[in-house]
Order: C-alpha cells, then structure tokens, then sequence
C-alpha cells in the first residue's frame, strides 16, 4: 500500500486527499485548521490537526517515512515554503510543493525542490485551449512543447481509418486511444455509454461521436484540428 501525507487541507489539497484515499493509499491528512481536519477525517486514513512548521511534530507522525508528502498549502507561502525545508532536512523520499505563482515556483525552485504543482496555471492553460479549439475536451500540457488532448473527431476525417490518416507521418502526431459512445441496454431502456477502444488498430474507423486521444507537439496538434475542421 502506498502511504502519503498531504499537508494543508483547502480545496486543493483536500481533493488530493482523498482521490489518493479512493485509490487505495493510505492518506496522512494535515492542518492547522481543526474544521479542515474534520471535514475529512471519515474519508482518509488518517486526519491531524497541528503546525506542520514544527518539525517535532512532522516527526511525531513520521512524515518522513511516507512515499511522498504534498504540501498544498495555499495562502501561507511563509508556511508553505518553511515547511517543506523541514521535510527536505528530514530527508523526505519524494516532496510535492505547491506555487500559487512563478516568483513561488522560482523561490521553490531556487531551495531545491523538484517536483512543482501549480494548479491555477494549468486551469487557465485549459481553458485558454477551449477557448481557441473548441472540439478539445480536455489537455495536459507537458515539458518541452508537447501535450496530451481529448479531441472530438474532426469532421473532415471521420468514417475515415487511421492508416488512411497516417496521423504520424502527415502531422507527427501519436493516437493513444479512442473513446467511444456505445448504446447499451439498462433496466429495458436504451442509454449512451462511453468507453475505451484500447490500443487503436491501423483499420480502425473514427466516427463523429469519438473523441481522439492525441499526443504530440502544441502546434502539430492546433495544425491538425485547424485543417480537418
């Protein structure tokens, strides 16, 4: 079982929290704010109130035998970044830091962490890509100019088979997977479900109702959509 602590219970760190418990880790979950703590007590393991800028304490509830701590600490960067000193000089395995902005990120940076998680920035990169290209559904950007996106099926190549596409050689672009609408039969009334095709074949066909999941550069990705729209 995968043990991790999360400190700083806002909405952030509290849905951490707790999609880390629903798939089965075993969840430390911290915070000053006795409210915080109890909101989420019946959903993880466990659920403490204290400062997490005491290292007595982090070391009171062996933080640092955890397989990673996140610090989600959203509106005490003092705190925040006080505390993940701590972890580092109890010499944490694996330290998630969160920066409300890039003066944090480049201060977080600077002390030596390494793994960096700025929530806002990704949300407006999201929606700035529905924005422009509204058949994506979803993306996740990714280092060095590529990204993963949900995108419906552009109408110029649906009914059409990927080898008929040639996604990698015309736009240099890799198809994860497909995700489909299927009509299934429940309690005698016909509904929409969707699901995933798996690994796609050369001969598979893409239809209308089919969202693409699509890995590659930022541009080949907006050069694919824009042409085949």
């Amino acid at each position: 079982m995968h043990r991790f602590a999360v400190i700083g219970l806002g909405q952030f760190g509290s849905a951490i929290a707790r999609v880390l418990a629903q798939r089965g880790a075993e969840v430390l979950a911290i915070d000053n704010r006795e409210e915080s703590v109890n909101n989420i007590r019946e959903d993880v393991a466990y659920a403490v109130t204290m400062e997490a800028t005491d290292i007595r304490a982090l070391r009171g509830q062996n933080v640092q035998e955890m397989d990673a701590v996140v610090v989600a600490i959203g509106e005490n960067f003092d705190g925040l970044l006080l505390t993940t000193v701590l972890l580092m000089e109890m010499n944490c395995k694996r330290i998630i830091a969160r920066a409300m902005n890039r003066h944090q990120r480049m201060i977080l940076e600077k002390v030596g962490v390494t793994e960096i998680l700025s929530p806002e920035d990704e949300v407006s990169v999201a929606v700035a890509e529905k924005l422009i290209n509204p058949s994506v559904v979803s993306s996740l950007q990714l280092p060095d100019e590529y990204e993963i996106v949900e995108v419906k099926t552009p109408p110029k190549i649906s009914n059409r088979t990927l080898i008929d596409l040639s996604l990698r050689k015309k736009y240099n672009l890799n198809l994860i997977t497909v995700k489909r609408e299927f009509d299934v039969t429940k309690n005698g009334e016909t509904v929409k479900e969707i699901h995933i095709l798996g690994v796609p074949r050369s001969d598979t066909v893409l239809f209308d109702t089919d969202t693409m999941l699509i890995m590659g550069k930022t541009r080949d990705i907006e050069r694919f959509i824009e042409i085949n729209q």
